[in-house]
């Protein structure tokens, strides 16, 4: 390892790490104590939907595969790029193809066939465990994709996309919709103003989370929440990985994503 630089890039998880809106938050007790009987130990109780984390195929696909038969070599492991697109997109933008070939080429590097594909949207700044942490804004204002940019990562045949924020959708076509009538709102006149279109005009129920239901039955599957020190590794190609537990039966589960450097 003397010639290998690792980065975190996972999020810090506990008791207070917010879970996606409507699932369970962590637990955390202890059911030893060392004072009593000369070891601490723990229990945790949590949905897999906490800090950060890998939706798995069975997450949207009752007979998709589970996170146990995902393989490390050729899969969770591999070759990737770490894209910063974040002076691309703001509040309820979305992003496209030509926004990362932009930042691709203004950087020297390509996209190749088979990629891991980390996106930095920048909203990773309003996370929880940090000094700009605003629930809503991590949850509900980031940017996500559209048709076009699910058509682009599959014809590049992308292995599994990252993302520093609550999730691979644009917020706006998930159920937290419905959830905050205030912000959708909010989001509508953007997309009004911004893309000609409302939001119900832009997301069709054919479109409804398509980073879910139209990429996980190709195995592009995606991990959410990223963070850590995504800011040292920003528009470079590097090795990725992530270490999800070897959950039987897991639809998706907590990780560790990291990137490493050949120095």
């Amino acid at each position: 390892m003397a010639g290998i630089k690792v980065y975190d890039l996972t999020q810090n998880i506990g008791i207070s790490t917010p879970p996606w809106p409507s699932y369970e938050p962590m637990k955390l007790w202890y059911f030893k104590r060392k004072m009593l009987q000369k070891v601490n130990g723990q229990i945790v109780r949590t949905s897999m939907h906490n800090g950060t984390h890998l939706d798995g195929q069975r997450h949207f696909m009752t007979g998709g595969r589970d996170i146990a038969s995902l393989p490390l070599e050729g899969y969770l492991f591999g070759e990737g790029v770490i894209v910063d697109i974040s002076k691309e997109v703001g509040d309820f933008d979305i992003y496209k193809p030509e926004h990362f070939l932009k930042v691709a080429k203004e950087n020297g590097f390509e996209y190749k066939k088979g990629d891991i594909l980390i996106i930095n949207t920048g909203y990773h700044k309003y996370a929880w465990d940090q000094p700009e942490a605003n629930e809503e804004k991590y949850f509900y204002y980031h940017p996500g994709p559209d048709k076009e940019f699910a058509d682009w990562v599959k014809e590049l045949e992308i292995k599994w996309i990252g993302v520093d924020c609550g999730s691979a959708d644009h917020p706006m076509n998930t159920i937290l919709k419905e959830f905050r009538p205030d912000i959708a709102k909010l989001a509508n006149k953007h997309f009004i103003e911004k893309y000609g279109k409302s939001l119900d005009e832009y997301f069709t129920d054919e479109t409804y989370q398509l980073m879910h239901n139209y990429l996980f039955p190709e195995m592009i599957l995606h991990a959410e929440n990223l963070g850590g020190e995504i800011d040292k590794v920003l528009n470079r190609r590097m090795y990725i990985g992530i270490f999800p537990w070897k959950l039987v039966d897991g639809e998706s589960s907590i990780a560790r994503v990291a990137a490493f450097e050949i120095i």
